[in-house]
């Protein structure tokens, strides 16, 4: 979608380029920070209060 509207309008490139970074980057920091949560509340969970091993 970036490659037609950048084709149509090529002065806008870097700023296009730049929104779409930004998202990109904000994509993987929600799913990294998701990967995190769902490992805390798997491993480190506080009402699990006896011994399995």
């Amino acid at each position: 979608l970036s490659i037609k509207v950048i084709s149509r309008q090529p002065k806008a490139e870097s700023q296009i380029q730049g929104t779409l970074l930004l998202s990109l980057a904000f994509m993987k920091v929600l799913t990294i920070y998701g990967l995190v949560m769902t490992l805390a509340l798997l491993f480190v969970n506080p009402c699990n209060s006896f011994n399995l091993v």
